[in-house]
């Protein structure tokens, strides 16, 4: 696969889905077989990649270079984007080569993706990049199926927000949407089931994370959440 910009290699931006392997789509399956090196984000040093976990199978078999980039959980904008601009200057190098590179991002690429800075740093120095983004199941399109939720029907809106919104939006949200999917729930979780009990809709709720893993966990009674460490990859969907 080569780019139709001479000497310089083509990026994808690549969704690998929520986790389960049999949910990768026909496309990226056949991008990550023929790229010969593929990026896989991690969150420090050491630790595993779930992005990688989802296409360690696949890369047995065509044996791409495998290059891991640590993006660490940061709240400091920052230190954040030093991350993204060492990561873009890792993959530039090997498009520069005229190596044609995919970043696996779990879930869909450009739904709270890290790809999407990842992208965005490159774009500052080179513009002229060709880029190509395969689209994935996202975790919110995952959990809706387990818990079979429909996201909406006929006339009805969804809104997917963060949950570290402020309180009074947060209200305004669930007061005007039929479907409410807040992402990355897990340092707001209590603050959310707050909001959500003096709205009294705590019972019209699921709980999913790590949606489709061998570590999926699925809740229905949210309020036993209370108090408790939740994990990173987990969201919440209302629905009235």
């Amino acid at each position: 696969m080569r780019s139709r910009r001479k000497g310089i290699g083509r990026f994808y931006g690549v969704g690998v889905g929520p986790g389960d392997p049999e949910l990768l789509t026909l496309k990226a399956h056949r991008i990550l077989t023929q790229v010969p090196v593929i990026f896989v984000p991690k969150k420090v040093k050491g630790s595993e990649s779930l992005a990688k976990s989802i296409i360690n199978d696949l890369a047995a078999k065509s044996e791409p270079k495998i290059v891991e980039l640590v993006f660490p959980m940061l709240r400091d904008k920052e230190q954040l984007a030093e991350s993204w601009r060492k990561a873009a200057d890792i993959i530039w190098r090997h498009l520069a080569a005229g190596d044609d590179c995919a970043f696996v991002n779990v879930g869909d690429p450009l739904l709270y993706g890290t790809f999407i800075h990842v992208l965005e740093s490159l774009r500052e120095t080179q513009p002229e990049l060709e880029v190509a983004v395969i689209p994935g199941i996202s975790s919110l399109n995952a959990a809706a199926a387990k818990g079979m939720v429909p996201l909406a029907t006929e006339d009805e809106c969804v809104a997917i927000i963060s949950s570290s919104c402020e309180d009074k939006f947060i209200r305004q949200v669930l007061e005007s949407f039929d479907t409410v999917v807040f992402m990355k729930i897990n340092r707001n979780f209590d603050r959310i089931l707050n909001i959500l009990e003096g709205l009294n809709l705590t019972g019209k709720c699921l709980y999913v994370r790590r949606c489709t893993t061998k570590d999926e966990e699925i809740v229905w009674d949210i309020s036993r959440l209370k108090g408790r460490k939740l994990d990173y990859s987990s969201l919440l969907i209302v629905r009235r």
